[in-house]
């Protein structure tokens, strides 16, 4: 006797996942969007640090007072860790978020990205256009001081 399930009923069971067992540090989809993932917690990872040295610099105590240097260091390295376990759920854990990561990866790997000849040529352009502009500019502004000082508006020397 075979059981034959229905196409709605196996897509059901396909499409969620089992919780029953699932640790908090199990990753979600692991090895897909690998790169957008690194990046992201890197990035994110750098803001934390960022936040724990200002509540750092920011928390003043008695240098004298013992508690107030284990307060002064403690409350920083609780932001820390707890910034980096919501970091981790964010990238690694939450469906949602790693989702948009890992879609995210897969659309960077259809872009077409611009060669290294094409970026130099377009680069030696913009200096050359900007060099140009820059002289252009000197002579217009060179020749209007030349003009105002020939009718008198512009007098050489500063004297009142």
């Amino acid at each position: 006797m075979s059981q034959v399930s229905s196409p709605a009923k196996r897509e059901t069971e396909t499409s969620r996942p089992a919780r029953r067992g699932q640790s908090f540090f199990d990753m979600y989809k692991k090895g897909q969007g690998y790169y957008t993932r690194v990046g992201t917690a890197i990035g994110a990872g750098i803001l934390a640090l960022g936040f724990a040295d200002f509540v750092h610099g920011q928390l003043n105590f008695d240098p004298s007072w013992t508690p107030g240097i284990w307060i002064k260091n403690g409350i920083p390295v609780l932001a820390l860790v707890g910034l980096g376990l919501l970091i981790y759920w964010l990238v690694c854990v939450k469906r949602s978020s790693c989702d948009f990561l890992i879609a995210t990866d897969g659309e960077m790997k259809k872009v077409n990205w611009t060669s290294r000849k094409e970026i130099i040529a377009a680069t030696k352009v913009v200096i050359l256009v900007t060099l140009l502009t820059a002289v252009i500019l000197f002579a217009v502004d060179w020749l209007f001081m030349e003009f105002f000082q020939l009718i008198d508006v512009l007098r050489q020397g500063g004297g009142a």
